[in-house]
Order: structure tokens, then sequence, then C-alpha cells
């Protein structure tokens, strides 16, 4: 108990500390706009800055955070080995941070250590539980790398083409409309199968996004469009394999899982082939190749630590905001929320209580999402339902943090496959309940639309 009342000093000093700032620079403000996570924000800018853990952890969850950064970057090999096996037999990477470079977003290419983005796959229908369908001998997810002596199931193939948007000023953007195939199959893959291409999205904030009441999350909702701005919303319901119940999903691309635990668990053991305690089944399980290493029912990953790794992204802060004061920024806000890109993005939430977790618990934050899914027209839909989540809707992306994607990836990419190579095109992509927004946004000038662009760089 005295260790808790510790924890809770301090985060309140880290508060403290940013109230005098915010005396300071925001006299005529209720809040500092700069503190995107609540008390769980960061200031960093560099190109670590998803990297950061937050303030306020004792020396023991301090250590485990350190623990489960370790794991985070471990490259995982086949077995036999003395340490880190259980690879594979097939998977698509070796290590949580080739997906997520410098605990960012993936990259839009596939078969390679530095890749991000993977195929879902299913057949149509529902499961028993209100989910994909999996297809014999692939499972749900396509994964093109194997060990020695294990075939990739298939190799993911993207080419673009040259897709142009003409503004009413007359300039043109160029985006890149992507096309995917699967080829080279180790068995044949049925005709009618489903696809969805997915990129690894950032960490940031996920204990804060957990910690949004239910009834938060649900209360944005509006189904009849009861305001007449043309969204309304829909909460993705999904299967909890481990708790054998069917939770609000938070996570994912499509809102497909419910809880910080069960993404960790599922990225291991469909990503990397490896199980754990949350999901200690084989991905390859059922297929002809699956070799006799991988028989016994003992998770690969050891408890321990599998929880510092979920430990680890759950105490991973939250950037602050940059350039605030700003007029091209300022100005950006006010149009962002004039053309009612916040109708989806909602600036500001209130996280639930937690007393065990104070960084999360109680928080004003920032996260520019309503956890929904939306559809998003037909230029973005993958055709392939995901519990409640149909072929054209996706979750709203969380926009804190975006700036420094540039920093963290070096090239960033945008959107759930990462066809996007700028904001302006992530923007232009939108459709579906997003077309009002989109198309005020084109309507505006050069200078208010680069001065929303400006403001998104903030974030």
């Amino acid at each position: 108990m005295k260790k808790f009342y510790v924890v809770i000093a301090l985060a309140a000093a880290v508060l403290a500390c940013s109230q005098c700032h915010k005396a300071e620079l925001f006299p005529d403000e209720g809040f500092d706009p700069r503190l995107s996570g609540g008390a769980a924000t960061i200031f960093d800018a560099s190109s670590h800055a998803f990297s950061v853990v937050m303030e306020g952890l004792n020396e023991r969850n301090n250590y485990a955070h350190n623990a489960g950064d370790n794991v985070f970057g471990q490259t995982f090999v086949a077995p036999p080995a003395p340490h880190f096996q259980g690879l594979g037999p097939i998977y698509n990477n070796s290590s949580c941070v080739n997906c997520h470079s410098g605990d960012g977003e993936g990259s839009p290419i596939t078969g390679l250590s530095g890749s991000g983005l993977l195929m879902r796959i299913s057949l149509r229908g529902m499961d028993e539980h209100g989910g994909p369908v999996p297809i014999p001998g692939f499972g749900t997810q396509i994964q093109d790398q194997g060990v020695f002596g294990a075939s990739p199931e298939a190799t993911v193939d993207i080419s673009y083409a040259d897709l142009p948007v003409t503004y009413p000023d007359g300039s043109v953007v160029h985006l890149r409309q992507p096309t995917y195939t699967l080829s080279n199959s180790y068995i044949p893959l049925p005709a009618d199968y489903l696809s969805s291409p997915r990129m690894a999205p950032p960490l940031v904030g996920m204990s804060l996004l957990e910690n949004i009441p239910e009834s938060t999350i649900r209360s944005f909702v509006d189904a009849m469009d009861t305001n007449g701005d043309g969204i309304t919303g829909k909460v993705n319901y999904v299967y909890n394999a481990y708790t054998g119940r069917t939770e609000l999903g938070r996570f994912g691309l499509k809102a497909n899982t419910a809880t910080v635990m069960t993404q960790v668990a599922n990225a291991y053991q469909q990503d990397m082939g490896i199980t754990t305690y949350v999901d200690p089944a084989e991905s390859a399980a059922g297929q002809t190749q699956m070799d006799a290493v991988h028989g016994d029912s003992s998770p690969e990953l050891a408890d321990s630590l599998y929880n510092y790794v979920t430990y680890y992204v759950r105490t991973l802060g939250v950037p602050a905001r940059r350039d605030v004061t700003d007029p091209g920024v300022k100005a950006g806000e006010v149009l962002f929320t004039q053309i009612n890109c916040s109708g989806c993005h909602r600036p500001t939430i209130q996280t639930g209580i937690d007393e065990t977790f104070p960084q999360i618990s109680n928080q004003r934050i920032h996260p520019y999402t309503d956890l929904l899914v939306h559809d998003m027209g037909p230029g973005l839909a993958d055709n392939r339902p995901d519990y409640l989540a149909s072929g054209s809707e996706w979750r709203t992306m969380p926009l804190w943090g975006i700036g420094l994607l540039p920093l963290s990836n070096g090239v960033p990419y945008y959107l759930h496959d990462g066809r996007a190579r700028t904001l302006e095109e992530a923007i232009l992509w939108h459709g579906g309940e997003a077309t009002h927004a989109k198309d005020s946004f084109m309507a505006l000038g050069a200078t208010e639309r680069q001065q929303i662009i400006k403001f998104l760089g903030s974030l």
C-alpha cells in the first residue's frame, strides 16, 4: 500500500509541474493542450518518442517495463535454441520491433524482416462466435515466411496504380491505388476467399484507450444520425477466447480485439508463431507441415516474459503536442472542427477510474478517436467483415502522435494498409461517413488545407 501512495505522489508531482508551465504558457486556457495523454504524457519529440515510459512508475514497475522492452526487441529463432526459441514453423516476422518500428507503425512491404504488413483471410460467413471463418490449412492470416523445412503459406504481392484527384482550384494530388494478390500458396486457396491487408499501427496510449468506459464509447454512436452530419458509427463486439466472453473491441484496425492482453498474445501467435498462456494454440495447427517440435502444449513464451511485454506496451507514454501556440496550427485546429473531422476523430475523452494505475485513471486525454467503426466508402473497403464491422468499416484511427511518424519510421505511411504517403493523401481517401468532411477539405483554399495538415503534424 505504501508503494501505491508513492506512485500517486509522483504522478501528482508530474501534474503539478505541468500545471506551472500551463499557467505560464496558457493563462486563458482551462487545460494544457500539450497533454495528449494526461498524466501519461511524455515530452520527447525525437525519433524515440513512441518508446518512452510513463512518468511516476516505482522501481519495481520500471524494472518490469524495461524487461518488457528487452523482450519486445528480441529476435526469436526456431527450435532447438538456448533462448527465445519457438519461432514458426510459419510466421510473418521474428520480433515485435520489426513490425513496430520505434514502437510506431509498420511499413507496407511483405516478406522481409522490416515489413509491417500482413494479410488477413477468411471464408464467407461467421464462425460460432460471430467472427471470420478460418480457411482450412490457412486459418485467418497468411504467414508468408517459414522456418527451415516449412513452406510459407503464400506470397503477398502488391502493385499500385496511379489515381489522380483534382481539387476545385485545379491542383492535382496523385494517390496510390493498391491491388493485392496471393501467389505460391503451399496448397490451393479456395476461389472465393476474402482478404484484408493490415499494417501494424502505432502502440501509443493503449492502456488509456483500454480504460475508457464502455458506456462512453457507446454514447458516441448516432445510429439514426440525429444531428444530420452523415456520421453514425458502430461499436464492434468481439469474442475474447481467453475470457470466454464477447467484449467491446477497442484495438486492431477494425476494432477486432478487446484488450491489450489479447492484442499482444495474438500478435505473438499469429505474426511469429509463438504461443502464450493467453493464446496457447499454434498458428499452424492443423497443417500437414506442423513440425513435431511444436507438438507439446506448453507455452513457448514464458508467462513472465509475456506479462513483461504486455506491461511494457501498457506503460508507454503518449507524446505531447507541439507548436500549440503557432498561428497556423491554431487556425488548422479550428478548421478541423469546422469541417467536422472531429465528428469521428474526437479530440477529448475522459478515462475511467483505476486506483492501481494513477497515470491512466480519470485522465482528460486527446486521442482524436471515438473507437467506433465507420463506413469509409468503397475506396477503402476490403469487403471482408470482421465480427460486426462490415467490409467497408474501419476503426477511427487515433491521431495522437501522428505528426511524429516521419521521425519514428523514417518514411511515414498512413491508413490501414499504408497506401497513403502523406496526411493529405490519407484525407483524400476518406469516403462513406467521412465524405462530407473530405469534400469540405477539398473545397478549402490551398492555405487553409495546409493549415489543417500543419495542425495534424502538431499532434
